[in-house]
């Protein structure tokens, strides 16, 4: 037993170390501004990864093809990969002329060594040398043989009336035979890239020939949150977006101060274009940003004259792949009144927001920033089909929509 529990707190040891060493995780499409790893079937998609330790680790990838709602499907490896669903990252090169030194790694997918041949949910996991995993990230590839249309609107609930934001969507499948819609389909919901903010369960509320209407009043709601903050860290010696102070101690990493929010219970909105939580690695300081942009420790400050009761504070967003975990974590400083973070995060452009948990672990993303229907948000409808005796969810459609009412 003793050993038992000395195994899985090294297994814990372990992963929380990658955890910090590990950073700047990203996949993402070839395509420049294109955050989005819900792309089409046969679309290259780019990993890219550091690990701070620079000492030159193997690091494998793995790809598992998983069912509608994130558990393993029952497809073999072979019924989906045309060549290997495990391989070594080979594209490996050093960090230059930065203070803080790194390992950059990069695959793209599919690779001559892996062609994968069937829509679905996958889970892409990096594995290290002893074939723990590191870290893992979710894609879909769709099929475009059907038709999701998609359109936002103002909540119509009474008591949301200012706050949410209502999803209606169609689907169309002329090309596809749907014998029992309430069986074989399964739609998800998804706001703003955020596997943590979706909608499931649904069902049609409208049948026409061909033709599938979602039309709820309550069940498609989501909170439509606020447009998130920013920051530009993209030059590491003189101040950029909503830096107030920069500091450095002989030749130690940069400190980059943002300026601190004001915590206000009667926040009232306003627009300010956002991208949607994401984050750009950008420098201006070298003609690489994949290895020429350094780490600097960006210090976040949220001014409120108590702390929360029974809540902590996180920072949020797509940098951490939007995790509460303790390297996010806020501390309350009771001699500036104010909530306090430093979080190591190489130089670019990142979306941010706050976020709240209470003791029952319920996360809240809007209490300190607000939630607003004129908020600026992207949804994206995913379309599942698994007719009767199939081993697996096909995405026969993917439709996006957009929240942008009139400034």
């Amino acid at each position: 037993m003793k050993q038992f529990v000395t195994l899985i707190f090294l297994t814990f040891l372990s992963l929380f170390s990658n955890a910090q060493h590990i950073k700047s995780i990203q996949l993402r499409p070839l395509q420049e501004n294109n955050y989005s790893s819900i792309v089409p079937l046969g679309t290259v998609l780019e990993l890219s990864f550091d690990d701070l330790e620079a000492d030159g680790k193997d690091y494998k990838y793995k790809i598992e093809h998983m069912t509608h709602d994130w558990q393993k499907s029952r497809l073999l490896s072979s019924q989906y990969v045309d060549g290997f669903n495990q391989n070594t990252i080979i594209n490996v090169t050093n960090s230059f002329n930065t203070f803080q030194s790194y390992s950059h790694y990069k695959v793209k997918i599919p690779n001559t060594n892996t062609v994968i041949t069937k829509s679905g949910n996958y889970l892409l996991s990096v594995l290290d040398d002893y074939d723990e995993v590191v870290f893992t990230r979710r894609f879909v590839l769709y099929e475009n043989i059907a038709t999701a249309g998609v359109a936002i609107s103002r909540s119509r609930n009474a008591k949301k009336l200012d706050s949410q934001q209502t999803v209606e969507f169609t689907i169309s499948h002329p090309n596809v035979r749907i014998n029992n819609p309430q069986q074989e389909l399964n739609v998800v919901i998804i706001q703003n890239e955020n596997w943590n903010k979706t909608i499931t369960g649904l069902q049609p509320t409208f049948f026409q020939p061909n033709l599938l209407r979602y039309t709820y009043t309550n069940k498609t709601n989501f909170e439509g949150g606020n447009e998130y903050l920013n920051f530009d860290s993209k030059i590491l010696r003189n101040k950029s977006i909503n830096t107030i102070k920069i500091t450095q101690n002989g030749t130690d990493i940069f400190h980059h101060y943002i300026y601190p929010f004001e915590y206000n219970p009667y926040l009232e909105y306003r627009y300010n274009p956002d991208i949607n939580g994401q984050f750009v690695i950008r420098s201006l300081e070298g003609s690489n940003p994949d290895t020429e942009a350094d780490y600097i420790m960006m210090h976040f400050t949220l001014n409120v004259e108590a702390p929360f009761l029974d809540e902590n504070v996180y920072v949020y967003g797509a940098f951490n792949n939007f995790k509460i975990e303790e390297e996010n974590k806020m501390t309350y400083d009771f001699k500036d009144n104010a909530y306090k973070a430093t979080i190591l995060l190489k130089q670019g452009f990142y979306n941010y927001t706050f976020a709240t948990v209470n003791k029952f672990n319920e996360v809240n993303t809007n209490k300190v920033n607000g939630s607003f229907f004129q908020t600026e948000n992207e949804y994206k409808v995913l379309v599942y089909l698994k007719p009767f005796g199939s081993l697996y969810d096909r995405v026969i459609a993917v439709g996006t929509g957009f929240f942008n009412p009139d400034r």
